[in-house]
């Protein structure tokens, strides 16, 4: 953690900043080791302030290791403390995130003798190449995920609801040692799967069906991310062509996933096979996403990424095709760019399996 603190004061120098604003949940963790999202913390080239209330002050303490000075003061005073600290240390200029505070809050604000400069994608900037310890964590909690998914197939089949299925998923998921799900689990059977974020309801599991499985678990606050498709019972030939094609295409991908590869060459690796087999309109998202303390982060894998994938960043491998009426198909590995090519978190096999 004082190595990220150290950074971003670096980062705050060569923008000529005196003082990082950090509000988002996401980067007070990251930052301090907070993980209540019920606190502000304030980085001076002086000083580090957590400033919570009386309900997170021991938690703060624990966390942060002596990391920061731990400020307890009721909501209605925070911000004359933060305006305190400001002063104290000489600030005149200081950086905030302007994606997560609302008009109201800035307004708080706004009256301290400080310059108020948006710096929020700098703040967040580091996040996106992971150090070796995110990485291990990133790791367990698909660990957790791949354990989960085998041991729910066993308890699941024909007659169960989409929603039904969804509570034995994130039942095993916790009890295997998730912290959490890393999002509302897609589980779509048959034509539900068409919709590449379909809801899980009430509609049964049916024999024939192909059963879309999208989830993720948490460990350390890291989030995991995977697709299975998976058969109940025997399915129709299109249905089997389509899933070749879809893992076809995703080992591909793999297989280009390489340090230095731009997000947009990556998608159109995919992109391309499916549309030679006469399914491109049926591909209608990108390719991937990063992820790590959010389950969506930099970079992007799509049609428009602007991005390069590096060494430390993390990556998605997602393609699909989703037929009206009919099916849908995805299948999902989390990876990390590596300086060799890149490692593939998901150990699940790919191979089509029929429950």
């Amino acid at each position: 953690m004082k190595q990220r603190i150290e950074a971003l004061r670096k980062s705050l120098s060569k923008a000529s900043l005196d003082a990082a604003l950090i509000t988002s949940g996401v980067n007070i963790r990251y930052y301090s080791g907070f993980t209540s999202s019920d606190g502000i913390f304030l980085v001076t080239h002086k000083g580090a302030y957590l400033i919570t209330d009386f309900r997170y002050t021991i938690q703060a303490n624990a966390q942060t290791k002596g990391l920061c000075e731990v400020v307890e003061e009721t909501y209605m005073e925070q911000l004359n403390r933060i305006r305190d600290f400001l002063v104290a240390d000489g600030c005149k200029r200081a950086a905030f995130e302007e994606g997560t505070m609302t008009v109201g809050d800035f307004h708080g604000y706004e009256a301290m003798p400080v310059e108020w400069v948006a710096f929020g994608d700098d703040i967040s900037l580091p996040r996106l190449i992971k150090s070796s310890e995110e990485i291990e964590s990133l790791q367990k909690a698909q660990r957790i995920a791949d354990k989960s998914f085998l041991e729910w197939l066993g308890r699941i089949g024909a007659g169960m609801t989409e929603k039904e299925a969804t509570a034995e998923l994130n039942y095993v998921c916790a009890k295997n040692g998730s912290e959490g799900a890393s999002f509302d689990p897609i589980i779509a059977g048959g034509p539900n799967g068409a919709m590449p974020h379909a809801v899980p309801g009430e509609r049964k599991l049916q024999k024939s069906d192909l059963v879309v499985t999208d989830f993720g678990c948490i460990a350390d606050g890291y989030h995991s991310d995977m697709t299975r498709t998976f058969a109940v019972g025997s399915i129709d030939s299109e249905s089997k062509e389509i899933y070749e094609i879809v893992k076809t295409a995703q080992q591909m991908a793999l297989d280009a996933l390489v340090n230095g590869v731009e997000g947009k060459t990556l998608d159109a690796v995919a992109r391309d096979y499916i549309a030679s087999k006469g399914y491109g309109a049926q591909f209608g998202h990108g390719l991937g996403h990063g992820f790590g303390l959010l389950i969506h982060e930099p970079p992007r894998a799509s049609m428009t990424s602007v991005d390069t994938l590096t060494s430390g960043m993390t990556i998605t491998v997602e393609p699909g095709i989703y037929v009206e009426n009919k099916c849908g198909v995805r299948i999902e590995d989390c990876c990390v760019v590596s300086e060799e090519g890149h490692i593939n978190l998901v150990s699940v096999t790919k191979e089509l399996i029929v429950i």
